[in-house]
């Protein structure tokens, strides 16, 4: 038997030296909380990442992933199909807003950031419009570690050490000003006229050369910004007027996180395509996918791949698409959703929420809070030459000291609970995090 010395496991955007100095482990989870191997309860103020959006351990969904697991473990996806994967999908495209009624599936945000990007390509070449290649994201944006999503993407240490990446990339600024929106709950008043930054990079560029616009209804992981009141419908007309697909990437934001199964309906917005994941499968199987609208499929079911009845109208895919135990995990994660009406849950306590983290205001070494569904920012003046480490020494305080998981990026600590949370949990959560800040 090997001795487990930590040393063999790379773990992912972690810093490993600090981390295998001093662990945090969790070994087992039920709830709102996560269990340590010592058998200390940690309460999960971040959902997992985003994820866990039904709460840690639901019997249901475990039931449905084992029952599946016995009576198929895998089926092939290219050429052949399961029952299941076109039950989620029809059920996924019940859910989603207007013509989003075709679904691609995959295992990681990542992927389906990569598949939408493909995809927006394909279907240009396939209207033959085939110059529409530039694709534009936005600064500060997070679209997953594929090669396509650090280059849309505009988080610079997810950037800087991997070269040049995709060319024919453009970005829009960031819709984040702390100078007119500090401590705005929900959607700023300021802003909206960022969007028309895309109309600067159309007259650069021309739109017969891009292809697509990507951007996160709320920026998510580098610290929870909000959209400006308008900012995104002003870029779904400047998207539509000039023939340019409008991609949402909802692997944070879907499945009730803003109180609905996606941003887009909360926002009255139909986007070409949805990128979806997390929450979808509740974090138990890794499960993703894309939602496609009917112009978009149809394109390529006609296109010029597509001119024999057996042609393959889009080469892309991957082996874990459609997998038996990811769908089963999805289907009863929508079950519960649906039957427990999480997404109202999350909308009615919105308020309250926001409410209860504004309250930190004026806590040592908070500069910004920013509320918006059940997720929340909250940016820490950093040390002086040492972005970061203020971050770092927050989160070995709330583990260690605290029983508090939350998910810090940098020096922002991202407060994200269950949709099944209470006012209880979300002000423990808070009373935790003010003592940790009091600590540190």
């Amino acid at each position: 038997m090997t001795t487990n010395d930590l040393a063999a496991y790379w773990m992912p955007f972690t810093a490993n030296r600090a981390f295998k100095a001093r662990p945090r482990m969790f070994s087992g989870a039920a709830g709102m909380y996560l269990t340590t191997p010592e058998g200390r309860k940690i309460l999960d103020a971040t959902s997992g990442l985003y994820c866990v959006n039904a709460g840690h351990g639901r019997a249901q969904i475990t039931a449905a992933i084992r029952e599946a697991a016995g009576v198929l473990d895998f089926a092939p996806p290219f050429q052949y199909g399961t029952p299941q994967a076109f039950a989620l999908a029809s059920r996924l495209a019940a859910l989603a807003p207007g013509d989003l009624d075709h679904v691609l599936l995959a295992t990681s945000g990542s992927e389906a950031v990569e598949t939408a990007l493909k995809v927006a390509l394909a279907y240009h070449r396939a209207r033959g419009d085939g110059a529409r290649t530039r694709l534009i994201g936005r600064e500060r944006g997070y679209h997953g570690v594929g090669f396509g999503g650090i280059s849309v993407g505009g988080m610079v240490a997810n950037r800087r050490a991997f070269g040049t990446m995709l060319a024919g990339v453009d970005h829009m600024p960031a819709t984040y000003n702390r100078a007119e929106q500090a401590f705005s709950t929900g959607e700023p008043e300021w802003g909206a006229h960022l969007a028309d930054e895309l109309t600067r990079l159309i007259g650069l560029h021309d739109a017969s050369t891009i292809a697509a616009v990507i951007v996160e209804p709320v920026a998510g992981s580098t610290g929870c910004l909000p959209p400006p009141k308008g900012y995104l419908e002003r870029l779904r007309k400047l998207t539509a007027d000039a023939g340019i697909l409008l991609i949402f990437d909802e692997v944070i934001t879907a499945f009730g996180r803003l109180g609905y199964a996606f941003a887009a309906e909360r926002y009255g917005i139909v986007p070409d395509m949805i990128c979806f994941a997390k929450g979808v499968s509740n974090g138990a199987v890794p499960l993703s996918g894309v939602m496609v609208r009917g112009g978009v499929h149809e394109a390529l079911m006609s296109g010029p791949d597509a001119r024999e009845p057996y042609g393959i109208e889009l080469f892309h895919g991957h082996t874990y698409s459609g997998h038996p135990l990811s769908v089963a995990a999805g289907l009863a994660t929508l079950d519960l959703y649906r039957d427990e009406d999480l997404f109202q849950r999350a909308r009615g306590m919105e308020a309250e929420f926001a409410a209860i983290m504004m309250s930190l205001r004026g806590s040592r070494h908070v500069a910004d809070i920013r509320p918006i569904g059940l997720m929340c920012g909250i940016d820490l003046t950093p040390a002086e030459g040492k972005p970061g480490a203020k971050g770092y020494a927050l989160i070995e305080e709330t583990f260690h000291s605290q029983d508090l998981y939350v998910r810090v990026a940098g020096d922002t600590m991202i407060v994200a609970p269950s949709l099944v949370a209470s006012v209880g949990d979300i002000s423990a959560i808070r009373d935790r995090i003010a003592k940790a800040l009091s600590a540190i």
